[in-house]
């Protein structure tokens, strides 16, 4: 482990295996341990490098929310990236994570070799639609501030879009939700405020720009997830989408042999 101080935030950074570069970034509430067997999957074949995203984990929680925001995590990863000789990484990034591994390509993309985005969305396309969505983030945030981790993260379980959870072995779901209740509440505040969809800069038309050849994996039984996905895949020159049956909005969780076979392929599919 390591700790790497960029403009007073410090973060939390892990390194294991050799070979080519892949950076994993972890989604809201989670942590970069969360990535679990994955990680060590990846690492057996890989140089794998995992962070704790601002305000998560072991990492700071940054005092103004802009500093926890899509774009500035995007640009401290790439310079994370050159610090650790890790440039070009393949990315992996699931949901929030996902989001700032596409800014990342978009824009930094000589940080970028190849992207793998689990459940991604390029934004909130309507200047009403993101305003919305920012006051219902901020209202959320003020939740946990007041209400505590436990109380959150309770109603932040009960939410349909984590519905399929109900069939994880009981042995994964217990170890979620322990990652989950493990945030202080300040730091999943600043992410609220920083880096939810309405206060990222949408990449609806930017998708283009992306160079690196992309997967992107969505599960079926992730409606609204799947759509955000198909419209990413859509937009990125040549990128391919894959839908994993019996999946919602995490299939590394959910059915973790199919997501890690395509990640694994997909990061393999130039090697030398």
């Amino acid at each position: 482990m390591s700790r790497i101080v960029l403009d007073g935030l410090a973060w939390e950074v892990r390194e294991r295996g050799a070979g080519r570069p892949v950076l994993l970034i972890h989604g809201f509430t989670s942590r970069g341990s969360g990535w679990g067997a994955h990680a060590a999957a990846f690492a057996r074949r890989f140089r794998v490098i995992v962070v704790d995203l601002p305000g998560h984990g072991r990492s700071a929680i940054p005092s103004d929310p802009v500093r926890a925001g899509v774009e500035r995590t995007a640009a401290d990863l790439a310079t994370i990236l050159r610090v650790l000789d890790g440039a070009p990484a393949s990315v992996v990034g699931y949901s929030l994570g996902a989001r700032v591994a596409l800014a990342l390509a978009v824009d930094h993309p000589d940080v970028v070799r190849r992207l793998v985005l689990e459940s991604p969305s390029a934004g909130i396309a309507g200047a009403g639609d993101r305003a919305a969505r920012r006051d219902a983030d901020a209202r959320l945030a003020e939740r946990v501030e007041r209400d505590g981790i436990r109380a959150f993260v309770d109603d932040w379980e009960r939410q349909p879009v984590f519905a399929s959870h109900s069939r994880l072995p009981p042995r994964i779901a217990a170890r979620l939700r322990a990652e989950r209740l493990a945030n202080r509440p300040a730091g999943l505040a600043a992410s609220l405020r920083g880096a939810g969809q309405g206060s990222m800069l949408p990449l609806h038309d930017r998708l283009a720009e992306v160079r690196a050849p992309t997967l992107v994996i969505a599960g079926a039984l992730d409606a609204a997830g799947r759509e955000r996905a198909a419209a990413v895949a859509a937009g990125v020159p040549g990128a391919r989408l894959a839908v994993i049956d019996g999946a919602g909005h995490t299939p590394h969780l959910e059915t973790p042999a199919a997501f890690r076979s395509l990640a694994i392929e997909a990061l393999l599919e130039d090697a030398a």
